[in-house]
């Protein structure tokens, strides 16, 4: 009776939770009969305990079956005639909630770096340590301050917006008006906000490739396909991006041109020129993603902004949150003004309303005397330990590095090929949190590390597991 037949791309403990549902419905298990313990339904199904408990769970939960303690698992009796009128199957919708699937592999991450233990080394979140974000002193505000401040329009808070079209004027030569801003709750809403707007099911987006976007569920909730192209060390590669065009019906070309993540490339200039061409040649839009655009180790008129060498046909998404925290949840996108006001009705329509606290607090920031400073402060020590990640992988011959022209993520390769399962197993073992390049792209020979997070500190436990993992890793590969 016990016999479980396994499907190809079906989990094993849904198997398990069909095959006891079929028995309950055919009267195969009565009500009030006893299922065999775990222990034996993991044995008849050859599957870990884990499993069978994970399935029992959500056939309780959906009221098939109880546990009565001393009883063990039975299939439920009570109120029979009511229990068996056919019930919502909310697991089969669950099942299609892309924000829910989480890899095994980052829920072990997330198991670790809620145990806070002092030997755990977490350079895999995205995010500056809480020592490195600049401090403000704020003036008083009360609440009625906040209520009665009538500055912010569907576009959002007007002097904060003023205050971005400031700094880009400072930072990079060239304006973008406070009515072609629109603020929103951080990057990725803007990022939301463009693919239920300007995009729709079905539609083809080209991407770097390694790239953030590809870890994101929000493009497969929007069905929207996306297409990596390969980069070289200038950035994105041309000839591969045309073929991907014209095979594909591309219908947005999205980049992070300046110290990419997870890579840490930055696009030169000539190929952020060819690039530009290339799309208005096809009448493509690019969305140019520069959230850490502030944080460069270059002079800025090394890395223009695609948007600055064509502002009518890239879309420019902005953020505070690399600099301020991620708590802080403000982000920019400067468009077309008729586009941003397409955005802008959307979201009042969707009703995701901007708080006016954070907006605020972030041009408190962006305008206090003190703010270049503090971002000077900032880059010169995530330069400091950029290097001193850098220097410690380039003499480690196992591992191919570049050191990034700014932000705070660097990419090692593995030179021995593609790291298997029991590698990326090693560094959870060691402690050592990175993130694995298989959440940016398919290729599975590359770490990606948040250097801000490696200091003075904790350097030395940083540099005593990489050589642990690595000299590990090296073992297996010359057993191969």
């Amino acid at each position: 009776m016990w016999s479980l037949k396994k499907e190809k791309g079906v989990p094993v403990y849904v198997s398990i939770i069909e095959l006891i549902l079929s028995y309950i419905k055919n009267s195969d298990l009565l009500p009030g009969e006893r299922l065999p313990s775990e222990r034996k339904l993991a044995a008849y199904f050859q599957v870990n305990r884990s499993t069978v408990v994970h399935a029992l769970d959500e056939l309780v939960a959906l009221g098939w079956i109880v546990r009565k303690q001393g009883s063990g698992t039975i299939v439920n009796e009570g109120k029979w005639g009511i229990s068996t009128t056919p019930r919502t199957d909310w697991r089969r919708y669950l099942e299609q909630n892309v924000f829910a699937k989480v890899d095994p592999y980052t829920e072990q991450i997330e198991r670790l770096i809620k145990q806070s233990d002092h030997d755990v080394l977490d350079l895999y979140t995205g995010e500056l340590p809480l020592d490195l974000i600049p401090s403000f002193s704020f003036p008083p505000l009360t609440w009625k301050h906040f209520l009665e401040e009538e500055q912010q329009d569907d576009l959002g808070y007007y002097p904060l917006r003023q205050a971005i079209s400031n700094e880009t004027e400072k930072e990079y030569g060239f304006s973008l008006s406070p009515e072609s801003l629109l603020i929103t709750s951080g990057a990725q809403q803007a990022l939301f906000l463009i693919l239920q707007v300007l995009l729709q099911s079905g539609d083809s987006v080209a991407i770097e490739d390694p790239s953030f976007l590809y870890a994101l569920p929000i493009f497969q909730a929007a069905g929207i396909r996306l297409y990596g192209v390969n980069m070289d060390q200038e950035g994105i590669d041309l000839l591969s991006l045309e073929k991907v065009i014209r095979q594909h019906r591309v219908k947005m070309v999205m980049v992070n041109p300046s110290f990419q993540n997870p890579t840490g490339k930055t696009m030169s200039m000539k190929r952020r020129k060819a690039l530009v061409e290339l799309c208005q040649n096809y009448q493509i839009p690019i969305l140019e993603d520069d959230v850490f655009a502030k944080l460069n180790f270059v002079p800025s008129d090394k890395i223009q902004p695609l948007k600055k060498l064509d502002p009518e046909n890239v879309l420019y998404i902005g953020s505070l949150s690399k600099i301020l925290g991620s708590t802080t949840k403000i982000g920019w996108l400067s468009a077309p003004t008729s586009v941003n006001q397409q955005l802008a009705e959307a979201r009042k329509m969707m009703d995701f309303s901007l708080s006016i606290f954070p907006q605020l607090l972030a041009n408190l920031a962006l305008t206090d005397e003190n703010f270049p400073t503090k971002v000077l402060s900032l880059k010169q020590k995530l330069e400091q330990r950029g290097k001193a990640v850098f220097q410690l992988l380039d003499q480690l011959p196992e591992w191919e590095v570049t050191m990034p022209e700014g932000g705070f993520y660097i990419w090692a390769k593995w030179k021995q090929g593609k790291l298997e399962q029991k590698d990326w197993a090693i560094f959870l073992q060691e402690r050592l949190l990175i993130a694995p390049s298989f959440f940016f792209s398919e290729n599975q020979d590359s770490i990606r590390i948040n250097f801000s997070r490696v200091d003075e500190t904790n350097f030395p436990l940083f540099e005593t597991k990489l050589r642990e993992i690595t000299k590990k890793m090296s073992m297996d590969s010359n057993r191969l």
